[in-house]
């Protein structure tokens, strides 16, 4: 900025002078304001206003007041059109505002003298040579006298500060040095405002621009997401639709031939094996992709992990083979975990079974227990302090490759020939980890092996060891207890009650949980268990159940269901589960648990 301010030379003035009285408009008197004073309530202005419109306002009245003039104003300049826009300016009692748009030229020649940035003083309008032809024009809208004074950046004349008086007036140097130290701090001020403005309407438009950058990103990670959930789903459905296919041609063509005449006894018998062997692949099936999606029904009970590590062990020796080494190494005396021990002995078997494939058939395993007081920060999930139990299996293969590593427990992923493996197993163990409130993590080295580690909550130890009740296999007679089936779907139904029937039970059925309840509110002692479905439309199983338990607490309730919600997350309530799909033999021996459980059966004295 190139503004010269003779500052010495107000401030001898202002030594001189101390105070300076302002002249009086009209019958009106003002207070005296010395350009001290006025400079002094300039600084505190600037600092307490915003606008630079109001910065300009503010200057232009202390200028006014200050040196007792007309008019005081402070305009920027278009030199091509010669033109000055006013905002704002001060005008005394009875003057009128010029604010607008002014062209210099109206008023005058004296723009030239302003554009070569040469202060202009006008005594008397009417007698300066570059104003007597607009005195007129001056005199109308008091302006008889004026100073203005140019500001001029880098060069240019960019806006102007002027005082306006309508009577004749000899300016004084202490009027020029005044005014020109209101210049400078003015336009310090106004433009540091306007930077001011300038960056927080970017800082404005930043944010605006961040927050809709974001919500775009988001909007493509959404979209993402969603064609990778839709992957996800084609994959698994491809998956399950190509095993369940091969498991039905087995189903059916054994059907098939079941129909041949003079078929042999041998024969026959052999393809009702391979039915029945079939279907327990498809629950099998069905069983590790609800494993997977962590929606299993488990049967948590506290077990001793290593003594299930030690057992399960000669298993994994049996399918892994000779030519691989299976080595335990406990490092953990009565490790106790709560959780489907079942399902803990899959996991171990599934992991077992993907090591011996790993190493070929060939190489050494090494089946660990220990303690562990967090679980480290596993697939962007923090560190988890507490008291776990880390179950590892290392082999000696070749190990995963890294563009493998973070889909092993994609369900139906597998590097394995078709025809040898589903990709399934891995999941149930991820399924399993999860739903017990653990986790399971790999650690790889390609070329060296693999290691997988399976966490799970430690819990205290029991205060008495549960002890197995051993259960005659086959099926046996019941003895002609009664048995209420409650089953909204027709075929299973049927299925159900033939069934009790074989089994020497005598079985009414119900349609729904409604009916149940209608038949037990005739004579309740009717009936020894009732076996009801799970998901069944209007009243579930489970509250059925409950119902039943409130009014009968004595009739013992044994639900069935392939798959529940609610079952998955909060259990089965207490009562006994028989999961779907079941056999003659698995449903024979539920019931005679539940009989030999010692819970009151309904059948009583008289």
């Amino acid at each position: 900025m190139l503004l010269e301010v003779e500052h010495m030379g107000l401030t001898a003035f202002v030594r001189r002078q101390g105070v300076r009285d302002v002249n009086t408009f009209g019958p009106q008197s003002q207070e005296t304001l010395s350009y001290r004073d006025a400079l002094v309530e300039l600084n505190d202005q600037l600092l307490m206003t915003e606008e630079p419109g109001d910065l300009a306002y503010v200057a232009a009245e202390i200028l006014g007041r200050a040196m007792g003039v007309s008019r005081a104003g402070y305009g920027t300049i278009d030199t091509v059109n010669e033109t000055i826009d006013i905002e704002r300016d001060w005008n005394a009692p009875g003057v009128n505002s010029i604010a607008g748009r002014l062209h210099f030229r109206e008023h005058g020649s004296y723009i030239e003298d302003l554009k070569r940035g040469d202060t202009v003083l006008v005594t008397d309008a009417r007698q300066d040579p570059r104003t007597a032809q607009t005195a007129d024009v001056l005199i109308a809208i008091n302006a008889l006298s004026f100073i203005n004074m140019p500001v001029t950046e880098m060069g240019r004349f960019v806006a102007l500060l002027f005082v306006n008086h309508d009577d004749v007036r000899d300016w004084s140097p202490d009027d020029l040095a005044f005014m020109r130290d209101i210049a400078q701090r003015t336009r310090v001020a106004v433009e540091r405002r306007r930077a001011e403005l300038d960056l927080r309407e970017l800082n404005a438009s930043l944010e605006a621009r961040v927050a809709e950058r974001t919500r775009e990103l988001e909007q493509a990670h959404e979209a993402l997401r969603q064609s990778q959930k839709i992957e996800a789903i084609g994959q698994l459905t491809g998956g399950v639709a190509h095993d369940f296919n091969n498991l039905l041609t087995v189903i059916g063509g054994s059907a098939d031939l079941l129909r041949r005449k003079n078929l042999s006894e041998e024969k026959r018998e052999r393809y009702v094996d391979a039915i029945i062997d079939t279907v327990g692949r498809a629950s099998k099936l069905t069983s590790q992709l609800l494993a997977f999606a962590r929606r299993q029904t488990l049967k948590p009970e506290t077990f001793d992990v290593g003594l299930n590590v030690l057992a399960v062990s000669e298993i994994v020796r049996t399918l892994a083979g000779s030519r691989v080494e299976v080595e335990t190494d406990l490092h953990c005396d009565a490790c106790f975990a709560d959780a489907d021990p079942s399902q803990f002995d899959a996991a171990l078997i599934n992991m077992a079974v993907n090591a011996r494939d790993a190493m070929n058939g060939e190489g050494k395993l090494v089946i660990s227990v220990h303690p562990v007081d967090a679980i480290p920060a596993i697939r962007a999930h923090p560190m988890r302090p507490g008291k776990f139990i880390a179950v590892s299996l290392a082999d000696t293969g070749g190990g995963i490759a890294p563009d493998q590593l973070e889909r092993v427990f994609e369900p139906f992923y597998t590097t394995k020939a078709v025809g040898h493996g589903t990709g399934l197993g891995l999941s149930q163990v991820f399924g399993f980890a999860k739903q017990s409130g653990g986790e399971i993590h790999v650690a790889n080295e390609a070329g060296v092996g693999a290691v997988f580690t399976l966490f799970l909550p430690h819990v205290q130890a029991p205060d008495q060891p549960a002890i197995a009740v051993p259960m005659a296999s086959g099926t046996s007679d019941g003895g002609g207890m009664r048995v209420l089936v409650v089953e909204d779907n027709a075929e299973v139904r049927l299925f159900a009650t033939q069934t009790l029937e074989e089994l020497g039970y005598h079985a009414t059925a119900a349609p729904d949980g409604a009916a149940a309840l209608a038949q037990l509110a005739q004579d309740a002692r009717r009936f020894d268990i009732v076996f009801s479905d799970v998901v069944m439309p209007g009243m579930t199983g489970i509250e059925l159940g409950q119902e039943i338990a409130r009014l009968y607490p004595h009739l013992p309730v044994i639900l069935a269901s392939g798959y529940s919600h609610t079952l998955a997350e909060q259990g089965a309530f207490g009562f006994e589960l028989l999961n779907k799909p079941y056999s003659m033999e698995q449903l024979s021996i539920v019931l005679r648990k539940t009989v030999r459980s010692g819970v009151g059966l309904t059948r009583e004295a008289g």
